[in-house]
C-alpha cells in the first residue's frame, strides 16, 4: 500500500488502515521512519482534531477498568473512542504483554473502540516514544477522544502531559501516607485527579482520600490553564459505572473554558515545539549510536579513566566530529 491511498483510507476511517499506520510509525527502520514521516505531512492538512486525554495512575488503582468504562460510557454518547495503552517492556528481552485488550473485553468488541496496544520499549515518560504520532493519526481516522494510557505514576510520566489536552490522574483509597508518596510534579500536571473504587467498603475511605487530595490540590500555585475551581478531585467507581457522567462533565466544562480563553491553541503550539525539540535531541542520540561513534566514544572513554584527557575535552571531540558542535 502506498502513501496515498494509506493517507485516504485513514481519512476513510478504515480501522485496518489505521492499525498499519500506527505499525509504521511505530517502527524504526530507517525507511519505515521516511514513510511515516511522508504520511504524517500528508495527514496534516484534514484539520481533524479530538480531546485527548493522558491518564497516568499507581499500579493496581485499575487504570484499565476505568478506561473500560469511562470508554463505553462515552461510546454510549455517540462518540468515537481510540484507546492508545502503553505496556511496559522488559529490560532483559524487550518484550512486552500488551494485554489491554484482553483486560478491556467488552470495549474491545465495541465498533465505535479502537485499542491499541504498544510496548514502552523502555523509553522514559511512561509513554512509547511514537505515541504522538499515534495520537496525530487517530485523530485523521476521526475519533472523537483519544485515551492515552502510561505504564505507571511518577516523575517522569508527567511527559504524557506534553501530549494530552487534559490531564488525569487516578489514585486508590488509601490514608495519610498514599498522599505524600504521589510526587509532586504528577500533582501539578494533574487537570483532575479522580480517586476510584469509590463502592462497598472503601466508599467512605474513598471520600476521605477525596477530602485530602482537595486540600493539596489547594496548596499549589494557580495556573493560568485554569478557570475557578480547578483542578479538583472526585471519586469514581469504575466497577459500579459512578461518578463518570460526573467527571465527563467537568472535562468538558475545562475544555470548554480553555477553548474560548485562548488556551487550547496555546497549548497545543506549545507541544508542538516540546515535540520538534525532542525529535532534535533524539537525532542526535542516534548518531552516537553509530559504530564509528561508538568506537571513538570507548576509546576517549578509555583515556579519560586514565585521565590522558579531561571529560569536557573527549565530549568536545566528539561532539565536533559529528559537526554539533564547531571548533
Amino acid at each position: 500500500m502506498d502513501i496515498a491511498e494509506l493517507r485516504d483510507r485513514i481519512l476513510k476511517q478504515d480501522r485496518r488502515a489505521l492499525a498499519r499506520a500506527i505499525t509504521l510509525v511505530e517502527s524504526g527502520r530507517a525507511d519505515h521512519r521516511a514513510k511515516a514521516a511522508e504520511l504524517l505531512e500528508a495527514l496534516r492538512g484534514a484539520g481533524r482534531q479530538a480531546l485527548r486525554i493522558g491518564l497516568s495512575g499507581t499500579p493496581g488503582v485499575g487504570k484499565s477498568t476505568f478506561i473500560e468504562s469511562f470508554g463505553m460510557f462515552l461510546t454510549a454518547q455517540g462518540k468515537r473512542v481510540a484507546v492508545l495503552a502503553v505496556d511496559p517492556s522488559s529490560a532483559r528481552s524487550g518484550g512486552s504483554i500488551l494485554g489491554d485488550k484482553t483486560r478491556m473485553e467488552r470495549l474491545s468488541r465495541d465498533k465505535n473502540a479502537f485499542i491499541r496496544p504498544s510496548p514502552s520499549q523502555t523509553h522514559l515518560g511512561g509513554v512509547a516514544r511514537r505515541t504522538r504520532e499515534a495520537v496525530a493519526l487517530c485523530e485523521a481516522a476521526g475519533f472523537d477522544v483519544v485515551l492515552i494510557e502510561t505504564v505507571g505514576v511518577g516523575q517522569s510520566e508527567t511527559v504524557v502531559a506534553e501530549m494530552s489536552d487534559l490531564f488525569l490522574l487516578l489514585l486508590a483509597p488509601a490514608g495519610g501516607d498514599e498522599l505524600q508518596g504521589v510526587k509532586r510534579g504528577i500533582m501539578e500536571m494533574a487537570d483532575l485527579i479522580l480517586v476510584n473504587k469509590a463502592d462497598g467498603d472503601l466508599k467512605t475511605t474513598a471520600m476521605r482520600t477525596c477530602a485530602d487530595y482537595s486540600g493539596a490540590l489547594r496548596l499549589l500555585r494557580k495556573r493560568p490553564q485554569d478557570p475557578e475551581g480547578f483542578p479538583k478531585a472526585m471519586t469514581v467507581s469504575a466497577l459500579e459505572e459512578q461518578g463518570l457522567a460526573d467527571a465527563w462533565a467537568q472535562m468538558e466544562e475545562l475544555t470548554d473554558w480553555r477553548r474560548d480563553n485562548g488556551h487550547w491553541d496555546g497549548r497545543r503550539d506549545a507541544q508542538a515545539q516540546f515535540w520538534f525539540h525532542e525529535e532534535v535531541k533524539q537525532g542526535v542520540l542516534a548518531q552516537l549510536e553509530t559504530g564509528d561513534a561508538k568506537a571513538q566514544i570507548a576509546e576517549l572513554a578509555a583515556q579519560v579513566a586514565q585521565q590522558a584527557i579531561t571529560p569536557s575535552a573527549a565530549a568536545d571531540k566528539v561532539l565536533s566530529a559529528l559537526d554539533i558542535r564547531k571548533k
